[in-house]
């Protein structure tokens, strides 16, 4: 009996623990599990807030165009309304209402499809200093409109890099739409290549314009995202220059990443490497570099 008593007794301080341990056990689970719902309605919350800024964006910028073309093309219409040179300009600003339409439709797919994998590059080998010189004149207009001088500093005998030369056109493209944007008048633009030790090459986009926080960079990198306050509405655009032109960096096997502070101007640095192929996989589209 006393044998049996003895067992019955360092039982009990077991079974005391093994109820503590359960107990604890369904408080940690339980804590875990509210964080993970407040997490994901967090998230869910913040997704529903980007795609209502989105689609108010998207709204405005296809609207925009759409009403010049009907507007313009109904003064055409208009029996005797015109003189021919009047009909003329109207139709200058129907073609150039229908190229910004065309431009705001392609981003959203080319955004789509680098979200999807489904974008292919046509790799062949290039000049970088031919691109970038290329891009710089798609943006002159830009440039001249607000007296905006760009210095290029591309260092002699940049090798060949094997790349898609429309894409990467692209990518310095809506950078350098952007340095000009957010630059003021007379603002400078300074554009910069140079060749790395690994065989890489460097390119570097910087402006004198009003700047951005970190936080706001972390957003304006996102796809489908637009950084609020006085850098969201005050010009025109999607709000898919830097992700696509991230993106478009990523899928080279090169990165992209900013330098910036509020005042003091962006910088824009862009790595290429020689051979996508001899990289490893590129980063998630949306991760900042």
């Amino acid at each position: 009996m006393a044998k049996t008593g003895l067992i019955a007794r360092t039982r009990k301080p077991n079974r005391l623990l093994a109820r503590y341990s359960d107990t604890f056990g369904e408080m940690q689970l339980r804590k875990y599990t509210e964080r993970a719902i407040r997490a994901a309605r967090a998230e869910a919350e913040l997704n529903l807030r980007s795609k209502s800024a989105f689609l108010s964006t998207m709204s405005h910028e296809l609207r925009t165009p759409l009403n010049a073309i009907i507007g313009f093309s109904d003064l055409i219409r208009s029996p005797g309304a015109t003189t021919q040179a009047e009909a003329a300009d109207y139709a200058d600003h129907i073609a150039s209402a229908g190229r910004r339409l065309l431009d705001v439709v392609s981003d959203v797919m080319d955004m789509s499809k680098l979200e999807s994998g489904a974008l292919t590059l046509d790799k062949r080998p290039l000049l970088i200093s031919e691109v970038l010189e290329i891009a710089v004149e798609n943006t002159r207009a830009m440039f001249d409109a607000k007296h905006q001088p760009v210095d290029m500093r591309l260092e002699a005998d940049l090798p060949e890099i094997v790349g898609d030369t429309q894409r990467l056109r692209q990518l310095f493209t809506n950078l350098l739409s952007n340095a000009s944007k957010f630059t003021p008048l007379k603002g400078r633009i300074l554009v910069m290549a140079k060749a790395v030790k690994d065989g890489s090459i460097t390119i570097a986009i910087a402006d004198t314009g009003v700047g951005m926080t970190h936080e706001q960079i972390v957003m304006a990198m996102k796809p489908f995202a637009q950084v609020q306050g006085h850098l969201a509405r005050t010009q025109e655009g999607t709000g898919l220059g830097l992700p696509l032109a991230m993106g478009i960096a990523q899928l080279h096997g090169g990165s992209l990443y900013l330098d910036s502070q509020p005042g003091a101007g962006t910088t824009a640095v862009v790595t290429l490497p020689r051979d996508a192929a001899s990289l490893s996989t590129p980063l998630p589209v949306g991760k900042v570099a």
